[in-house]
């Protein structure tokens, strides 16, 4: 169709903007031809008229749709043009933050001014091995490509970085390097790669400075070649220069620095070092304060130079030198301040003492004497003299400059000598890949000789450039068998003609150069003269003599003829240069010598060797000097272009095209302008005129099928798409010209791509809309009949309304006349009552005074009756009361009698009861003992009354005896007198006793009175006591039950604690066991390594007649005589290898040293953390327990009496029950056991009784529990005589009981009791003491030996590498050296016995046979013996029981190992044969080594089989099936050591039989470990190699393919074209990968390999699938759609649904997809309000916020009803992320590895049932 069809009603062009560049607007009607101007309306609603222009007519460029935009290659855009261009790169550098984009064969990176996430090694990995079109565009993809081209196509390759100051050219090579150094590595221990990267901050201090544009602009073009071996690994790199800016160095404009090297030596005077150098701050300068800004922000000076030093360093330039260019360097700052002055017109003369002049000599080592005088003359020569002229300021200044530049040239040149000297290898370089970091374009206000220069090298790489698309695009149009027709594209050749042909610009200026009076004016004429008429692309400024333009391939260049001649000359006096040369400083004259060689720094003749010489050379003769200072800047430029050229033509150029999006350096700002400018100047936008003259949009007949599928009808579709494809289009499009059909893709001209976008477009809106009139058609009747039902609804309600109302009506009616008729009848009822009760209360009334009057009389009566009777008990009272009280008086006189006799007794008793009190105060368990007390006295006071009694009836005798006497001896007057004074003491005495008997008297009644307020006093404080001990049991029920809960909850918070613990050890063990499985794996390729320079140096060294070659036993065994192994082969077989590998050793052992450090370290601190858990604990524990026995003591006490109790009672239980047999059996003859028998009842009272007794027994017990405890002491202390004359309290207590023997026999048993618990709790006490006492003796011993190793390995770590090396290894000897020392004594202690107890044996055996022998002879009778000959009989040998053993002989193991390990075959064992069955053999056989005491047979055969297993994996390790198959056996293997090991914890899982088959001489725990170790590289190597097998699987069959078919269209690609994504031959699709798995599952299966370890295996296979698939799906736009998210959740179900089969759902494997279920669902959910972002928020817990942002930015619409997510939506998204704390890496780990773990497995299967078939060729192995 006509172009000016599409020019229709709404759609939208671009028209010119001058602020914008270009304008979007949408047309408001029709376009029809002749028509003078279009009616639009810009996108802020403003219509307009836009008039096109009457010569040409063209109509404003077509926008393009919007699925469209942000696509990742331009080419794939429908419209290609200038707008489209500019369009799409800021929707995706400012919308989608993507700077990087495709345009055909250009990746076009725009500067973000921001550092990003997306250079890390995992995006380096993610890139590496794909395919260009198939991720999103990035400088890895390119760096890839060439590198991938390289390769495959066995050519050089080179990568072009180009773009003006500030747009990243620098940064974008420095990670093309890296990738390069990261991908390939290196073949040496000279980590080239890390030199080519180290180069990068020598070249910038060296060549880059501070511009208006850019903080880090390189000054100088580099071309660095990273050469390649054979295996395409890094060896080495030679970098090339060209034109440096050495103007730079004198003369820096406002805001600009010089290079940024001066200034570092400035910031860093301040160190020691650099004393010497007498600098000082960069303000003090001439040559780095004339830009005014010496400081940039953000940037140090002074690490910036240490950076520049350390990359000295690495590459071996050595500090002496670094001092001499650091000494070189201040020496040109200090000859820029030496002032010169006038000294008349013609001449020039430096002051005396010049301080800067005398620093410059002192440092360059020359004569201050010389300089100055050369500084300011110059030496002119004829033929004949020689003549010395002054020279003005103004030379003379000019001549200081010159000779700056030339020095600081000259120290340029030789560092990038010398850095290449550091990158050049020995090795051979195969192929290289080149990158040019070269200036771009440039046009500034002045453009002098440098940008010309730069500008004519911008035109000849453009020409390679455009001829290089030309071609490709020409290839691709052959290939496709398109007609081919010229497509007319700018060709520049005009313009380089113009500058570099013959009597070109250059050949004139070299010319005017060779004139002796020539000047840049002269020049300018020559140029006018020339070219002015000649040439169209040459024009003169109008304004102008002295300045030309020229029409480059970007724009139009004004350039200033000021200054060429001289720049061009770059002449320096000689005469200053021999005074250099003549320098005692030894760097400098090497750098004016370094010229005289005939190569150049790269090895190269600077002929051939493409260094640009930006100065003259110094002289080795007379003749050579003049001819090299003939030649020219200019034309050595010229030269080195045209050596660059020929170099990239004879590479596939890739080109990188670097935009500076603002000159402000903002970050993510895009500025149109200085884009649009850009774009071309660098030739993008020449790509795309070129691919638009022709065929731009490419479709293969596939994809077209499917997109436009649509446009097609039923009748239109055939079984060959490519004719189906065909016809729609002859049909669709009716200008052939317009498309082409190739052999596998349709060619579209520039818009009918959009065009047929159009008409799917108008098809679809046409089929939505059929689909929305008949969804509304449906909805209307839908609506329509809910509307008639709800009307009939509503009439029907209404209408059953009224007919309840009138029932309603009704019942009321009715129930109104039954209200009346029961109200009157109420009220009639009422108005009865009241009659009747008024006539009732009126005959009340009446009665009740009647009854009244009879009861008063009553009353009257019977109160006379109770006086009299009253009157009456008063007399017979008086009457009773005097007698009363002669009885009483009788009484008293008799206890007045009494109580005297009592007063003594009551004395002693309150003064006993009062110590008792005073002692005893409060005390229950005391009150029997005052009571006894009280008893006592009350004795005592008995005892004196009867004594006074006695003393009153002495007294009464003596009286009647002294009477008697008186009488008798009345007479003897002398006696009397004396008797007489006898009587009257004797008589006071016996008034003194009545005195004290009445004072007795009053003290017992007050004792009585005192006992009884006492007795009240002990009651109420009983009742006290009794309630206090309810309390306490209260109480202590209540502690009780406290004591439980907090133990439930101490235990249940310890088991909490203990959990936590458990999980915490066990992600650390997880974590422990990665970091275990990933140094054995570092340890397999350094193994690996090692094998292949031992092979290396073994095919150099096989022609030499000493070299002997032996078989590795290496093996990852850490014994010592492993190692000892390993080093004797080092010794032996490679000893040359020991060079290439010490490094690798060391820094293995370093690396082993610093892991062995951390782990003592966190063994320590677990330790001591155990060590503090352990001692909270116990005291947590002793706090508790204390407590508890606090609270339980009174308990505890009670218990043990009352078991006492009880274990008495029971003794005397079983004697009545003894009784009661002895009773039954004594009777059992004579009567009969039946209900009414006397034994029965005997029995029956018998046993009431003894239950009576015994809860008696048990109250009592109870009671007197504390008696018994209380009163002990006090029987100790009684008088012997008084217990037995006065018995005591107790006694009389005890009497009271039924039986006195049977509390003795309770006392006793309490006794006994007691004393053996405390005996067993002694035991357990010494026995927990010695236990603790044993266990803590081993915790110090452990610690000790801990510190001792940490103290030796903070010693090693002091030493030096070497040193710490050999005390590592040192120590480690003696460690092995102790231990075997100690393990062979205790194996011979185990010798000995073993010999000891099989001499016994030997003599029980001998023994047995002859005790067998003669019961034998003893059993035969000699009749038999002499009468019966013997016959000789054939008695038939028993067979011998097979004991699961196979026996070999020594020289049979090689074949043992060939057969079973090297030759077999895995398919045939695994189909035919039992799983596992070489590993049966192999322990079989080991058995019988271990049988027979082997070690040496035990020894060999393990490291036989160890090594032949790595043989055969390092031979077939691509084999999935071999290395599935020795991982099952190597397990199996493994399971067998520890099943028939011995070892309690595996033989309980052993049959009998299998127990007597365990190991009996050896105990290989060791061996274990290494097997163990051999099992986990295995399972590494089958993850690898299953890696491998799925990796090109994943991509196609999870993201490209088409599972659901229809589903997702197919968008427009580029000539970067990805891989289809329609289902082909030969691509993979989720069936495929679903198969793989069934395969891999299958395989395991058949080799029997457990399943636990299968579940393992599986989850990491779901690993790498959902981490491949996310981490592309993260770096492919066109990935992230809706429909595509779809694709992604079926194809997950898929493989749950695999995961169900096989019945592998529960352990881990479904959740190592959740991250891509969720980045599915997440382009699949609503994308618009904050309700969507929360729940975004909720849903994406395992993606990180860098993957959720990076889907939202990528999301991209397939159809134009979908719509893009906006940026304000993406930074809500972020704000709400803010606070997770999770790690910013953006792609998932697909190289991670679960740590892998072999749980137990025994085998049912008994040894001697396996049978060995004869298919193995096994038959020297003997059964036993």
């Amino acid at each position: 169709m006509a172009a000016s069809e599409l020019y229709t009603k709404r759609a939208r062009v671009w028209i010119p903007d001058a602020e914008e560049v270009w304008k979007s607007a949408e047309l408001n009607k029709d376009y029809k031809n002749g028509d003078a101007s279009l009616q639009l309306m810009l996108e802020d609603g403003t219509n307009i008229e836009h008039k096109l222009d009457p010569k040409t007519k063209n109509l404003p460029y077509l926008r393009n749709p919007d699925i469209l935009v942000g696509e990742n290659d331009l080419t794939a855009l429908s419209y290609l043009h200038e707008p489209a261009v500019l369009h799409n790169l800021k929707v995706r550098f400012m919308d989608s933050k993507l700077i990087y984009t495709y345009c055909g064969i250009v990746l076009v990176a725009i500067n973000p001014y921001e550092t990003l996430g997306i250079y890390g090694s995992d995006i380096i990995n993610a890139y590496s091995g794909q395919n260009m079109g198939d991720m999103d565009p990035h400088i890895f993809a390119v760096a890839e490509e060439a590198y991938k081209q390289m390769a495959r196509d066995e050519r050089n390759q080179s990568i072009i970085v180009s773009g003006e100051s500030g747009a990243g050219k620098t940064v974008s090579a420095k990670y093309a390097m890296r990738y390069f150094a990261t991908v390939s590595g290196s073949t040496s221990e000279a980590n080239v790669e890390q030199k080519v990267l180290a180069s990068n901050p020598i070249m910038e201090a060296i060549g880059n400075a501070k511009t208006t544009r850019n903080d880090n602009s390189s000054r100088f073009g580099k071309y660095i070649e990273i050469g390649f071996d054979t295996r395409y690994r890094i060896i080495g790199a030679n970098m090339r220069t060209y034109l440096l800016e050495k103007s730079r160095v004198v003369f820096q404009a406002d805001e600009e620095r010089n290079y940024h090297i001066f200034y570092q030596l400035c910031a860093s005077s301040h160190l020691p070092e650099f004393k010497m150098l007498k600098l000082s701050s960069a303000n003090d300068f001439l040559y780095t304060r004339q830009g005014r800004s010496p400081v940039i922000d953000g940037v140090d000076d002074t690490k910036e130079l240490s950076s520049t030093r350390k990359a000295f360093t690495l590459l071996g330039i050595n500090e002496s030198n670094q001092m001499g260019l650091f000494q070189v360097l201040a020496a040109i700052l200090h000859l820029g301040n030496v002032e010169i002055k006038d000294r008349d017109s013609d001449s020039s003369v430096i002051p005396p003492n010049n301080g800067h002049l005398t620093a410059f000599c002192d440092l360059v080592g020359v004569t201050y004497q010389d300089m100055s005088q050369w500084l300011c003359h110059r030496k002119l020569k004829t033929a004949t003299e020689t003549y010395i002229k002054t020279l003005p300021r103004l030379q003379a200044t000019n001549a200081r400059d010159a000779l700056s530049k030339h020095i600081y040239a000259k120290l340029f040149n030789w560092i990038v000598e010398h850095v290449n000297k550091a990158l050049i290898t020995n090795f051979k370089q195969h192929s290289f890949i080149g990158v040019l970091d070269i200036y771009g374009f440039e046009t500034f206000e002045i453009n002098s000789f440098e940008q010309f220069c730069i500008n004519y090298a911008n035109e000849k790489l453009q020409q390679q450039f455009n001829m290089h698309v030309f071609k490709l695009e020409q290839e691709e149009y052959m290939k496709e068998q398109i007609p081919w027709t010229l497509i007319d594209f700018y060709d520049n050749q005009p313009c380089i003609n113009l500058i570099e042909a013959k009597m070109g610009i250059l050949d004139l200026l070299d010319e005017e150069c060779k004139m002796p009076k020539g000047s840049d004016d002269s020049w300018a004429q020559k140029l006018y003269n020339t070219h002015l008429k000649t040439c169209s692309l040459f024009e003169k400024p109008r304004m102008s003599n002295r300045a030309f333009i020229i029409q480059h391939f970007a724009d139009k260049v004004e350039y200033q003829c000021e200054g060429f001649l001289e720049k061009n000359k770059d002449t320096v006096n000689e005469e200053q240069i021999n005074v250099l040369k003549a320098s005692k400083f030894p760097l400098l004259v090497e750098l004016f010598h370094d010229g005289e060689k005939a190569i150049s720094p790269t090895g190269q003749v600077p002929g051939t060797g493409g260094r640009t010489r930006l100065s003259i050379k110094p002289e080795k003769g007379r003749e050579k000097s003049s001819k090299e200072h003939k030649k020219t800047v200019g034309c050595q430029f010229r030269n080195s272009l045209q050596m660059l050229m020929e170099t990239l033509n004879a590479t596939t150029p890739h080109y990188v095209r670097c935009i500076k999006p603002n000159d402000f350096k903002l970050s993510f700002s895009f500025d149109p302008k200085r884009a649009v400018q850009q774009l071309r100047a660098c030739g993008v936008l020449e790509t795309i005129r070129i691919s638009a003259a022709g065929f731009p949009s490419r479709w293969t007949y596939q994809e077209f099928f499917s997109r436009y599928r649509v446009l097609m009808k039923q009748k239109d579709v055939l079984p060959d798409k490519r004719l189906t494809c065909r016809n729609v289009l002859e049909h669709l499009v009716q200008d052939q010209d317009k498309y082409q059909f190739g052999k596998t893709k349709i060619f579209f001209r520039a818009g009918q791509v959009a065009y047929l976008e159009k008409l799917r477009a108008e098809k679809l809106r046409a089929a939505c809309i059929r689909i929305q009139k008949t969804i509304r058609c449906w909805l209307a009747r839908k609506k329509y009949l809910r509307k008639r039902s709800a009307a009939i609804t509503m009439q029907r309600f209404t209408r059953g309304y009224q007919a309840r109302c009138l029932a309603k009506f009704m019942r009321r009616t009715q129930a109104a006349t039954t209200i009346q008729k029961y109200q009157r009848m109420c009220v009639e009822k009422k108005r009865y009552r009241r009659k009747q009760a008024a006539a009732l209360v009126m005959q009340t009334i009446l009665r009740a005074y009647m009854a009244r009057q009879k009861y008063r009389a009553l009353l009257r009566e019977s109160k006379v009756v109770i006086i009299q009777k009253r009157v009456r008990g008063w007399l017979a009272r008086c009457w009773y009361k005097r007698c009363l009280v002669s009885l009483v008086y009788l009484q008293c006189c008799f206890r007045r009698m009494k109580a005297r006799r009592e007063l003594k007794k009551l004395k002693i008793e309150a003064r006993s009861v009062e110590h008792f009190k005073k002692l005893n105060k409060g005390m229950e368990n005391k009150i029997m003992q005052l009571q006894r007390k009280l008893d006592e006295q009350n004795k005592e006071n008995r005892l004196v009354n009867e004594r006074l009694v006695g003393l009153e009836n002495t007294y009464t005798t003596e009286s009647e005896r002294m009477r008697a006497e008186l009488s008798r001896l009345r007479g003897a007057e002398e006696d009397a007198k004396n008797k007489g004074h006898q009587v009257n003491s004797l008589l006071e005495e016996l008034e003194k006793l009545r005195k004290e008997l009445s004072s007795t008297q009053k003290e017992k009644k007050t004792i009585e009175d005192w006992a009884q307020t006492y007795r009240s006093e002990m009651e109420t404080m009983v009742s006290e006591l009794k309630d206090q001990n309810g309390s306490l049991k209260k109480e202590k029920d209540d502690l009780n039950r406290l004591i439980q809960e907090q133990s439930q909850q101490m235990t249940e918070k310890m088991a909490r604690a203990i959990l936590e613990e458990t999980q915490q050890l066990k992600t650390d063990l997880n974590e422990e066991r990665s970091r275990y499985q990933n140094l054995l794996t570092e340890h397999l390729r350094l193994e690996e390594k090692y094998d292949d320079l031992k092979e290396e140096m073994v095919s150099s060294n096989v022609s030499k007649p000493g070299h002997r070659r032996t078989d590795s036993t290496h093996s990852s065994n850490g014994s010592e005589y492993t190692y000892n192994s390993e080093y004797a082969e080092l010794e032996d077989g490679a000893r040359a290898a020991e060079d290439v590998t010490r490094g690798m050793d060391t820094s293995l052992t370093l690396k082993l040293q610093k892991r062995l450090t951390e782990l003592e370290q966190e063994k320590q601190s677990l330790r001591n953390e155990l060590e503090n858990k352990e001692d909270q604990f116990l005291r947590a524990r002793a706090r508790d327990d204390v407590e508890f026995k606090k609270a339980r003591g009174a308990e505890l006490e009670y218990e043990s009496l009352k078991r006492q109790e009880l274990e008495s009672e029971n003794k005397k239980l079983r004697h009545d029950l003894k009784e009661i047999r002895q009773s039954l059996v004594g009777n059992a003859a004579t009567s009969v056991g039946a209900a009414g028998s006397p034994a029965y009842k005997v029995v029956l009272e018998q046993l009431n009784a003894s239950c009576e007794e015994l809860e008696v027994r048990k109250e009592e017990v109870l009671i007197l529990r504390s008696q018994l405890v209380s009163q002990k002491e006090a029987m100790h202390h009684k008088d012997e005589k008084e217990t037995m004359t006065e018995p005591s309290v107790y006694v009389e207590d005890v009497s009271k009981l039924k039986d006195a023997g049977e509390l003795k026999q309770a006392y006793v048993g309490l006794k006994d009791t007691n004393r053996l618990l405390e005996h067993q709790l002694q035991t357990q006490r010494r026995g927990y003491d010695s236990e603790v006492e044993s266990l803590r003796g081993e915790l110090q011993n452990v610690k000790e030996e801990n510190n001792r190793q940490q103290q030796l390995l903070a010693q090693n770590l002091q030493l030096p590498p070497e040193a710490r090396i050999e005390a590592s290894l040192q120590h480690e000897i003696t460690r092995l050296t102790n231990e075997n020392l100690d393990l062979m004594e205790q194996l011979e202690k185990q010798d000995r016995t073993i010999r000891k107890l099989k001499k016994q044996l030997k003599v029980y055996s001998k023994r047995i046979g002859e005790m067998g022998a003669g019961q034998t002879e003893g059993q035969t009778s000699p009749g038999q013996m002499v009468d019966e000959p013997i016959h000789p009989v054939n008695i038939p040998r028993r067979e011998k029981d097979f004991q699961g053993m196979l026996e070999y002989n020594k020289e049979d193991e090689l074949k043992l190992v060939k057969n079973l390990i090297l030759e077999l075959k895995p398919r045939g064992v695994a189909v035919n044969l039992i799983p596992g069955l070489p590993a049966y053999i192999l322990f079989m056989c080991l058995r019988h080594a271990d049988y027979v005491n082997d070690d040496q047979k035990v020894r060999t055969l393990l490291t036989s089989t160890i090594n032949s297993i790595k043989k055969i994996l390092k031979k077939r390790g691509d084999d999935f099936e071999t290395v599935s198959f020795w991982l099952s056996n190597t397990c199996r293997f493994l399971h067998c050591l520890k099943q028939y090991s011995g070892d309690e914890a595996f033989m309980k899982h052993n049959s009998q039989r299998q127990n007597e088959h365990c190991l009996s001489n050896f105990d290989l725990a060791e061996y274990r470990q290494v097997i163990s170790d051999l099992a986990i590289q295995i399972y590494q190597q089958l993850i690898k190699c299953m890696e491998n097998i799925l990796q090109p699987m994943i991509v196609s069959g999870m993201l490209e393919h088409e599972t659901i078919q229809g589903v997702s269209g197919v968008k427009p690609t580029g000539l970067r074209k990805r891989t289809s994504s329609i289902a082909d031959e030969g691509t993979y699709t989720l069936d495929s990968i679903l198969r793989q798995l069934s395969a891999f599952h299958s395989t395991m299966c058949q080799h029997g390999t457990d399943p636990e370890l299968i579940k393992q295996v599986v989850k990491q296979q779901f690993y790498i699938i959902g981490a491949v698939t996310l981490n592309n799906l993260l770096l492919r736009k066109d990935m992230c759609s809706w429909s595509k998210g779809m694709q992604i959740r079926y194809n997950v179900s898929q493989l749950e649904e695999w995961l169900r089969d096989k019945g592998l759902m529960t352990f881990g494997a479904k959740e190592t997809l959740e991250p891509l279920i969720q980045a599915a669902q997440l382009l699949q959910v609503k994308k618009k309000t904050d309700e969507d972002a929360d729940a975004i928020c909720s849903m994406c817990l395992g993606l990180t916020t860098a993957q959720i942002v990076k889907v939202l930015n990528l999301y991209t619409p397939v159809n134009e009803f979908e719509e893009r997510v906006s940026v304000s939506f993406i930074r809500t998204i972020q704000t709400r992320l803010r606070d997770r704390c999770e790690s910013p890496q953006l792609l998932m780990d697909t190289k991670m590895i679960y740590p892998v773990t072999f749980p137990f497995s025994p085998s049912s299967l008994a040894l001697e049932t396996i049978q060995i078939p004869s298919s193995l060729n096994l038959g020297f192995l003997t059964r036993v």
